[in-house]
């Protein structure tokens, strides 16, 4: 009879978690392109807004399905509560940690799924969207790019690809005052291995212009032939050093902490987008045991429409809890990894205490 009971909870969850993270991922995708639509012109059609819709569509499953499964658990369980089927089960020896335990089962799915996701499909899928929209390899902003500063060097490098390929590459060099003598750019840059001009390796950058200031103020412009410059960067590097936190893969984010160390060097904002990626299951979790906290109890009392809005906003609360969290480690350099998990064994905490002490 356990078998069966437990059985009829799990399909019923996970048709109720199914819908509610499909049917929000859909209102998404429909409003997005919606929002799309307002800033089409000559060079973004309505196709180029479908296709950038398509493939901004997993990175939006993935937003989404923690808040759709807490939704559907608060669903799922709360029409059982309706039909008082969840009071006859307890009155079958069910405990309340039992019946979380089946909820879990099913939420384990998604977690898998957007553990899958956030590996695989968003590295691929984000950088694509970028591509459709903004008809470029990737448009990195400047805090994005790779940034560093070599004696009286300063360097930027915007987009770099797997193959070691660099695009948008600019050099200032600065005078003992930090005033700018010269600022080198260029459009393309690849590795080169020996290149005659020194004898050690190099990165040759291409369409080179040249803009030089001189001490009365003025300035010139020069176009230059294609020059070889030695870079503290290794191709193997520069892909990881180039991209946005977000879109990378747990892997990646790892690589690049692993590359941080061996330069004695940290990134906080890394590290925060890599904890939050790697806790993400518990996070989940968490947030459905939040939700059966909810329906526990007299439907009496409140209504399952009062508890869904009441699970939406703890769902919210949460998200922007993340968010903070992460602003604070960014800002005060404390653990990222204990700021991430903070509001995590917060909800799990808050879950068990709700489930104990409803009546």
């Amino acid at each position: 009879a356990i078998m069966i009971l437990s059985g009829y909870v799990k399909k019923q969850t996970f048709f109720a978690i199914t819908g509610a993270v499909i049917g929000l991922w859909l209102l998404k995708m429909i409003f997005g392109y919606l929002s799309e639509l307002q800033i089409l012109n000559d060079h973004y059609t309505y196709v180029d807004a479908l296709r950038y819709i398509a493939y901004s569509a997993p990175s939006d499953l993935l937003t989404y399905m923690p808040f759709g499964t807490l939704l559907g658990a608060v669903v799922g369980l709360g029409l059982l509560a309706n039909n008082s089927e969840l009071t006859v089960i307890q009155a079958a020896g069910v405990s309340r940690f039992k019946i979380v335990a089946w909820v879990m089962q099913p939420a384990l799915v998604f977690v898998v799924i957007g553990l899958l996701l956030g590996q695989y499909v968003l590295p691929i899928t984000n950088q694509l969207s970028h591509q459709v929209k903004y008809d470029q390899p990737l448009l990195s902003s400047a805090i994005n790019g790779y940034w560093d500063k070599q004696g009286n060097r300063i360097i930027n490098i915007d987009y770099a690809n797997t193959q070691g390929e660099l695009k948008r590459i600019k050099l200032w060099q600065l005078d003992d005052q930090a005033q700018v003598q010269q600022v080198l750019q260029a459009d393309t840059g690849v590795y080169v291995k020996n290149p005659t001009t020194a004898g050690a390796s190099g990165w040759q950058l291409k369409n080179l212009k040249q803009l030089t200031i001189h001490p009365d103020g003025t300035s010139q412009l020069t176009t230059l032939s294609d020059q070889v410059v030695p870079l503290p960067i290794e191709p193997s590097a520069i892909y990881l050093l180039t991209r946005k936190p977000d879109d990378m893969s747990v892997t990646e984010l790892w690589q690049h902490q692993q590359l941080m160390a061996t330069e004695h060097r940290r990134s906080l904002e890394h590290e925060v987008a890599l904890w939050k990626k790697l806790l993400s299951p518990f996070a989940m979790l968490s947030l459905v045991l939040v939700a059966c906290s909810f329906v526990f109890g007299s439907l009496r009392n409140q209504s399952l429409g009062y508890r869904i809005v009441i699970a939406l906003l703890f769902g919210l609360i949460f998200s922007y809890l993340q968010d903070l969290v992460g602003f604070v480690s960014l800002s005060t350099g404390l653990s990222p990894f204990g700021m991430v998990i903070l509001p995590i064994i917060a909800s799990a905490m808050l879950g068990v205490y709700l489930i104990k002490t409803k009546n």
